[in-house]
């Protein structure tokens, strides 16, 4: 319990410090979640649309899975040196995989009546992945966003070991700062995982659709009143 408590105190006396490693290491996360963005939404959604390359998505998803984020860091170092770079690249390598299967999935499995009953309207394949598919397929793709985003933020505390910064540079370095500080950051990474998934959970509300939040929601949580007394 003395440890918890040096830790907040750490946290009181090295504002400074904990923000500027902070600021460091959400750059490289988020660095790393747009350019992940960048790789697999465009490919999973449209692989989905044309209901082709699942080989693809799921294997993607398994390499990408089985390989350590330190190994490809350590693997980077050869072409890509120390720093930035090197490491945005292995939390890229760990953040396409649940973006791509997810989003791959979700347009997949739209359900057909709906792709066929837009195209019997008149519409075009673009207007029909556009104003069909994509808005029924994005809890599906947002989950894959806030999953990769969670694994970015907890990983990126590697980048430590190859001079990339951020709150890494802290966790790993108990002989300066003291198990407080390793514990002081740790708890400020648990606590940006968890407010970038609140954060992205309140925006994938935003975005998707009334109806289908609704179809989401209990049955008892939409009946009337007077039909639940």
């Amino acid at each position: 319990m003395n440890d918890f408590v040096d830790a907040f105190r750490f946290m009181g006396d090295n504002v400074h410090l904990l923000a500027q490693k902070t600021v460091e290491h959400l750059a490289l996360s988020g660095a790393a979640v747009g350019v992940s963005l960048a790789i697999a939404l465009p490919l999973g959604v449209w692989l989905g649309h044309v209901h082709r390359g699942s080989f693809i998505a799921v294997n993607v998803a398994n390499v990408g899975r089985a390989l350590p984020s330190l190994a490809v860091i350590s693997i980077g170092l050869a072409v890509l040196g120390i720093g930035f770079l090197n490491v945005m690249v292995a939390l890229v390598v760990l953040a396409v995989p649940p973006m791509l299967t997810n989003a791959y999935a979700a347009v997949d499995g739209v359900d057909t009546e709906a792709v066929e009953a837009a195209r019997g309207m008149g519409m075009r394949s673009p207007q029909v992945l556009w104003r069909v598919e994509l808005p029924l397929a994005l809890p599906l793709i947002f989950a894959g966003i806030r999953t990769a985003a969670v694994y970015v933020i907890a990983t990126a505390t590697l980048a430590a070991i190859a001079g990339g910064g951020g709150l890494g540079d802290i966790i790993v370095n108990q002989a300066s700062y003291g198990l407080p500080g390793v514990l002081a950051g740790a708890m400020v990474v648990t606590a940006l995982a968890l407010v970038a998934e609140g954060i992205l959970a309140l925006v994938q509300r935003a975005v998707t659709p009334r109806g289908i939040r609704l179809a989401q929601e209990p049955t008892l949580a939409r009946q009337p009143a007077a039909e639940q007394i």
